[in-house]
């Protein structure tokens, strides 16, 4: 189900001090890279991926990264994206 705008600017809100906790590197967006994120999405919910320069642009990697892991992309603010992807039990965004 795709975020409402309200729902994105509560999520930007929320992962503005987080820090990146993947990197892509020049390969791009690998299945090593999809499965660390989805690691991360399943351990935090709510995550930062730095993109750095690589075979496609910013906005192509972050599209990549968000339909290969079926997570929401929150925002793309540079080379940094915000992915949010809600867990079945025990999430920490009930409300959302």
């Amino acid at each position: 189900m795709p975020l409402t705008g309200k729902q994105r600017r509560h999520l930007r809100g929320l992962g503005h001090h987080l820090e990146p906790v993947v990197i892509v590197g020049q390969s791009g967006v690998t299945e090593g890279v999809i499965a660390a994120v989805e690691q991360a999405l399943h351990d935090h919910e709510l995550i930062k991926v730095k993109i750095n320069e690589g075979p496609e642009d910013r906005h192509e990697a972050a599209k990549k990264l968000a339909e290969g892991t079926g997570s929401e992309l929150a925002q793309l603010l540079g080379r940094t994206a915000l992915l949010f992807k809600k867990r079945d039990e025990d999430s920490k965004f009930e409300k959302l």
